[in-house]
């Protein structure tokens, strides 16, 4: 047998990997900073956003497009991280920017004011400094209507909620002229408020149907997690259902009589059904139903859910070589499924063959919603009514990347791509994989070499082999 690598030769090999791999994220970093700095190198949003071109950034599309964003790497604040600007914006059917706004932390669901062309209201959060909240942090969460037309904006409810991150609404459904539905993950429950009155008319607490001990998410930081609401007719009665995350799954909830065990789609850890979805979409008998059509976000794809017989099959799935974390799909008037796939930083509009026929590219979209096609799914029909295809796509077809992200756990994959800026790619990232295995490797060597030790007693001392 060979001899392994001397320590010298093998000092000179990891200097030259630290050496090399530094620089390619020097590299990738000053590409990047370049590219913002010159125009013709940001997303065609933000160029159009920075030097006021009225040409069109997206494809031609009939109605209006909006997209609320959960934050955008693209415009972010430098000082506060990759995540910490979000905006509102609509596209023009010609696809030019019709409307933009980033005067909130975050923005959420948005929906269209009915009776109206482009009018819209959506949910927002606004992060509050702690002397504004009596000594810590919290956030407004509040509803807003603006017309995308005029730029007049409406404050229509809004509450104040502790702390930050699992605080902030994802939901608000409009009733009626005074009535909202609200997904409040702060107080695990959903309710209805008057917002002429201010006061709450009925509300839905999840301990009332789930145990906080052995089930979901940490109580009480983030327990449940209900990130969306929805007011459908059941049987002919008023039902509220509701997107319990951190459950992985979608339950109805009567309104006179409690939940509906038997309607419930998915179970607590049951991730082959559901994994942390986000805005189920009801579809009723009228229209091909019952159907939920669900953004199924840490299993990375949309799914669609039939009831026959008393039970839920699944009826289609689509997924590309792209979607990353998918928290949005509404079923379009046409056949087609308008999705935001918020890790891949994109809209999209798939066809009734799954065919991609509009992207637009927007960093970390949350929601989205076209315009004069009913409010989310409320203009279309369920993919068993279509007879639509799933399609899915194969990692094994893939790259050497999609292959190692397929076989890795969900929720890692989908945090790094969440954490990570977006100048890394995979050269970068293999950079960056490269330096966290050599640099203690490095050091390891060089503490052989130089033969240190160290002592355990007090004063520390130091001296050579």
């Amino acid at each position: 047998m060979s001899p392994g690598p001397s320590i010298p030769s093998a000092r000179v090999l990891l200097v030259a990997v630290v050496v090399v791999a530094a620089a390619t994220l020097v590299v990738g970093y000053v590409e990047a900073e370049r590219a913002s700095e010159d125009v013709t190198g940001d997303p065609a949003v933000e160029r159009a956003l920075r030097t006021g071109d009225d040409s069109a950034v997206v494809g031609p599309r009939d109605e209006i497009t909006v997209v609320a964003t959960d934050s955008n790497a693209f415009v972010a604040d430098e000082n506060d991280g990759p995540r910490a600007q979000a905006e509102l914006i609509a596209f023009a059917p010609d696809g030019t920017i019709r409307y933009h706004q980033n005067e909130h932390t975050r923005y959420w669901d948005v929906d269209p004011v009915e009776g109206t062309d482009a009018t819209v209201e959506f949910v927002y959060a606004d992060h509050l400094d702690a002397d504004e909240c009596g000594g810590s942090v919290c956030t407004r969460n509040g509803v807003e209507r603006v017309n995308l037309t005029t730029g007049e904006s409406t404050d229509v409810f809004s509450r104040i909620t502790p702390g930050k991150h699992s605080t902030r609404w994802h939901d608000v459904d409009r009733i009626d002229d005074e009535r909202l539905l609200v997904a409040d993950i702060h107080r695990d429950r959903a309710f209805i408020v008057n917002t002429t009155t201010g006061l709450t008319g009925w509300e839905w607490d999840a301990q009332s149907a789930f145990d906080p001990t052995d089930s979901g998410g940490p109580f009480p930081d983030d327990w449940t997690h209900i990130n969306d609401v929805e007011y459908v007719e059941i049987d002919g009665r008023e039902t509220v259902m509701v997107s319990v995350r951190n459950h992985d799954q979608v339950v109805f909830v009567d309104v006179e009589r409690g939940i509906r065990e038997d309607w419930s789609l998915g179970s607590d850890g049951d991730h082959d059904t559901l994994y942390e979805q986000h805005n189920p979409d009801y579809i009723p008998p009228e229209r091909g139903g019952p159907a939920l059509l669900v953004a199924d976000s840490e299993n990375g794809r949309v799914v669609e859910y039939q009831r026959e017989d008393g039970a839920w099959e699944r009826s289609w799935t689509w997924s590309d070589e792209r979607v990353q974390w998918p928290r949005d799909a509404d079923r379009l008037p046409n056949g087609h499924t308008l999705i935001t796939d918020s890790n891949g930083d994109r809209v999209v509009e798939v066809d009734t063959e799954g065919e991609v026929v509009w992207t637009a590219d927007i960093g970390f979209p949350y929601e989205s919603e076209r315009l004069g096609t009913g409010d989310e799914s409320a203009g279309g029909e369920s993919a068993a009514s279509l007879g639509l295809d799933s399609r899915t796509f194969d990692p094994e077809t893939g790259s050497a990347l999609d292959r190692v992200a397929a076989a890795a756990p969900p929720t890692l994959v989908n945090a790094i791509a969440y954490v990570r800026p977006r100048w890394v790619g995979l050269v970068e990232g293999a950079a960056i994989l490269a330096l966290l295995v050599s640099l203690p490797t490095l050091a390891w060597t060089e503490y052989r070499r130089l033969g240190v030790s160290a002592s355990l007693r007090w004063p520390l001392t130091f001296e050579r082999k």
